[in-house]
């Protein structure tokens, strides 16, 4: 009896359970995707995960991580087979980083595992892909470095597009990528600097007053071009930075990172390969974000959001063949709102499919009234992209054929941009759905072409009649005889294939001349105008058939 009443002490009751987790700094989680439900039990205060309990859809998830981690709970809430293993390593706002493990244990129902602070795991200084410092590693000794008085910069570099990278090439060979540029940091600095891989995408150097301008020397060595498995590949970085005194006072190390992060969200606000330091300014974007964030809940239906149009010109004669339709926010109090300001929140909250299919309305709507009412507007078309993963999108096909059946548009009026990494993703699959676009009378356009990803065996089976060459390459092409030379390949490789070729980013005449030289059909840029509202475009198009020709500025 007293066996049996000594065993019944240490049974794992819902008390005993819930302590034991908290001892641990442990929190247990179960995912059902079919209901959108992630439960969370144990000690989830430490791990900035309090707020999400006892339950959470996917959206309040993905709000809580930070927002350069947010696709990495996208990834941990992927359906997988039965047994497809989650590890991932993901920060949270106002809390130390925490890991995710668990498995999938019935097929696309639910998935379970544990959270658990990182500090919990034994590991080795170093990163194991690139050699470099890890970021438990580097904040360590970067706090023992700040320690010694002296003027000290912290610089962040993000990867752009690690994620379209990775859906191009497999995980494997991004990792070549990674490994690469770790090896060209290494390189690049003296030994007096503190290297780091800080996250997936992010690389860190923490440099004394002695090396000079850390932040383009960053630059430098990691955006030159490689070469990976048959991929010419061109990084580009976001980078922030930040400056502090070494000594007593000094910050504390994981306090500056934070504010180099910061600044690095901050860089990308001004496109691929910005660049910001870190302000107090900055420290009130988490408050506009949730602001931003709860007034988008319901702009597109209460017709916020809009089309605004950027020309596209026929190099040959500067006359408008087209318009490209570019989402804008008319907000009601903070005025016209860019689309890399609140597009990333769209695809956060789960918007893009609603907003993708609002756009080609809108726009189809709009070049059917133009063409109506402006007997020289018969050829015009519009351009509407697809956001990520909307080409997957169950009604896609069924939506463009009742949409040009309602407003009239002939074939190819409506041209759909996909980007490469979509059709890369799946080519098989992608090769279906764009044929079937095809067949309902939508124009087919690769956007962004020239970025390095594209296996060109399968863009010669792919339905396409349009290649749109990456702005940055257009623009670099008079400086940089590598973005001269792809920019040279692209319009032979559009001729060969009958194929017509856009050029985005024209500035100036002197960039329309050279791309009509060797052969580009159209262009697109700031050269001609910036997006204009529908009411702006309108004017714009009645003073092109007036005067013959779209304006075009002399110099950028």
């Amino acid at each position: 009896m007293a066996l049996l009443k000594a065993h019944e002490r240490f049974l794992w009751d819902a008390t005993v359970t819930l302590e034991a987790l908290g001892a641990a700094e442990v929190v247990l989680w179960n995912w059902e995707p079919e209901r959108d439900r992630l439960h969370l039990t144990g000690a989830a205060r430490n791990l900035g995960l309090s707020p999400l309990l006892p339950e959470c859809s996917s959206a309040a998830a993905l709000a809580l991580a930070l927002p350069q981690d947010r696709a990495l709970i996208e990834e941990i809430l992927r359906v997988q087979a039965p047994g497809g293993e989650i590890t991932a390593r993901v920060r949270m706002r106002g809390a130390d980083t925490c890991v995710w493990r668990g498995v999938w244990l019935e097929d696309g129902v639910r998935a379970a595992g544990v959270i658990v602070p990182e500090t919990k795991f034994a590991a080795s200084e170093q990163d194991s892909l690139t050699g470099l410092l890890d970021r438990r590693s580097f904040v360590r000794l970067a706090r023992e470095r700040l320690l010694t008085s002296g003027t000290y910069t912290l610089v962040v570099g993000d990867l752009d597009r690690l994620r379209r990278l990775n859906e191009a090439l497999g995980h494997e060979r991004a990792d070549l990528v990674l490994a690469a540029l770790g090896s060209r940091l290494a390189a690049g600095f003296p030994p007096g600097a503190l290297l780091a891989r800080i996250g997936e995408d992010e690389f860190a150097v923490l440099a004394p007053a002695t090396i000079d301008q850390p932040a383009e020397a960053m630059r430098a060595v990691l955006e030159q071009p490689l070469r990976v498995a048959g991929f010419d590949i061109f990084p580009t970085l976001s980078i922030g930075g930040v400056t502090a005194e070494g000594g007593d006072e000094a910050p504390d190390a994981a306090e500056l990172l934070r504010r180099a992060e910061l600044a690095v969200e901050s860089a990308k606000t001004a496109g691929r390969g910005g660049a910001a330091a870190y302000g107090r300014s900055l420290e009130s974007d988490g408050l506009s974000r949730l602001a931003m964030e709860s007034d988008l809940r319901g702009a597109i239906g209460r017709g916020e959001i809009v089309p605004f149009f950027q020309p596209v010109v026929r190099l040959s004669t500067g006359a408008i063949s087209g318009f490209e339709a570019l989402a804008r926010w008319r907000h009601p109090r903070r005025g016209v709102i860019p689309p890399d300001e609140f597009l990333p929140l769209c695809d956060e909250m789960g918007l893009l499919a609603e907003l993708g299919s609002h756009m080609m309305k809108t726009s189809a709507r709009q070049l059917a009234a133009w063409r109506e009412t402006h007997s020289a507007a018969g050829e015009l078309t519009v351009s509407v992209n697809l956001s990520t993963g909307e080409i997957d999108r169950v009604d896609l096909v069924e939506e463009v054929a009742r949409l040009l059946k309602y407003t009239g548009l002939p074939r190819g009026a409506l041209k759909l941009e996909i980007t490469e990494s979509d059709i890369m993703r799946d080519p098989e699959r992608a090769a279906v759905i764009l044929g079937e676009l095809r067949s309902a009378g939508a124009g087919l356009a690769l956007d962004d072409f020239g970025t390095g990803f594209s296996s060109l065996s399968y863009l010669t089976r792919l339905p396409f009649d349009t290649l749109k060459i990456d702005r940055y390459f257009v623009r670099t092409m008079g400086s940089n005889e590598g973005s001269a030379k792809i920019v040279r390949s692209v319009i032979n490789l559009g001729r060969d294939l009958s194929l017509e070729v856009v050029a985005e980013g024209v500035e100036n005449a002197g960039m329309a001349r050279r791309l009509l030289q060797l052969g580009c059909h159209y262009g697109q840029g700031f050269g001609y105008a910036p997006a204009l509202s529908a009411q702006e475009a309108e004017v714009y198009l009645n003073e092109s058939y007036a005067d013959g020709a779209a304006p075009l500025k002399a110099r950028g």
